[in-house]
């Protein structure tokens, strides 16, 4: 696939923020057709990267090229083929939706007849008909939201830069925006989107970048995060006294790594380790235990979703 967003070097400094970057070397490219998921906490310098990518912000130094152009250099070719939907947008509370559509229609030279067909289209693709002819500020947030990616397609872009799309949203709302921009990538748009929320990003990224502090700690398909940072399974085990026994029975593995003590209470001993082997393994390391007389109490696996990988790529910094 083609690359249709490329991050080169940036970095972002505001005046009075003495030796702090609100982002910092940043590079990264994303595929055409692409779910991107721009993870990272509140403060990470999310915000300032698609700010710096709509062009309604200068970077300190280096730049970023939107289907070829330098959104530095050539601004309005950028914002030609981008759908920018800010975090906190602003809606006309005055106007009715269909009206709110047709002004950003307007905006962009289209034709009143054009626009007629092209907000009837829209408000089907965000599920709106029914609330065409209500004030805006009747609608609720999730529908405020659906709203406003609405208007961010209005002029047909290439490549849609979403800022935080689910915040603030119930669980059914989040839900909708989800499925919402699962479907305009299969119309064809690259979707670059930030949040912090983790959930959103693993059911529908096809690319991830983990930001911290205004640096990149991690990027690329989720899989290949899981296994970069997570490269072998975590088990814990949770035994009837006899830890040092059981300690001495899973050195003999070669499989097993890096064994580890945890809290312990009442006589029930914690272990941790990691495991390289496979699940029929792990199954006759188990059996072992039990079969040595080490009572086991309680098994457990660590994931390698996405809240792992994440809390293994940060650290907890801000900017």
């Amino acid at each position: 696939m083609a690359t249709i967003i490329e991050i080169e070097n940036l970095t972002k400094q505001y005046l009075g923020r003495t030796g702090q970057k609100a982002v910092e070397d940043l590079n990264l490219k994303v595929e055409e057709g692409a779910i991107f998921g721009f993870v990272g906490p509140n403060g990470a310098g999310k915000t300032s990267t698609l700010r710096i990518m709509a062009t309604l912000l200068q970077p300190t130094r280096g730049d970023i090229r939107v289907g070829g152009y330098l959104v530095t250099q050539a601004p309005r070719q950028v914002r030609a083929i981008i759908g920018y939907m800010p975090d906190f947008f602003g809606v006309y509370n005055d106007m009715l939706v269909w009206e709110y559509l047709d002004f950003f229609g307007a905006c962009y030279n289209l034709q009143p007849a054009q626009r007629k067909q092209l907000i009837d289209d829209l408000l089907e693709l965000v599920e709106l008909t029914h609330r065409r002819n209500d004030p805006v500020e009747r609608l609720s947030r999730g529908m405020k939201q659906r709203l406003s990616l609405a208007r961010t397609l209005i002029h047909d872009p290439q490549v849609l830069i979403l800022d935080e799309p689910a915040s603030g949203l119930d669980p059914r709302a989040r839900v909708e925006i989800r499925e919402l921009l699962v479907e305009l990538a299969r119309m064809g748009k690259t979707i670059f989107f930030s949040t912090h929320i983790l959930a959103d990003v693993a059911e529908i990224c096809t690319q991830v970048a983990i930001i911290e502090a205004g640096k990149l700690v991690a990027s690329g398909a989720l899989e290949e995060l899981q296994k970069m940072l997570m490269p072998h399974r975590v088990v814990q085990l949770t035994v009837l006294g006899k830890a040092d026994e059981a300690q001495a029975i899973l050195h003999e593995d070669a499989q097993v790594l890096d064994i580890q003590p945890l809290p312990s209470h009442a006589g029930r001993e914690r272990l941790e380790f990691g495991y390289s082997g496979g699940d029929e393994e792990l199954s006759r390391l188990l059996s072992a235990l039990v079969s040595r007389g080490i009572s086991l109490l309680h098994f457990s696996e660590d994931s390698r979703d996405l809240e792992g990988v994440f809390m293994r790529a940060t650290k907890g910094l801000v900017t």
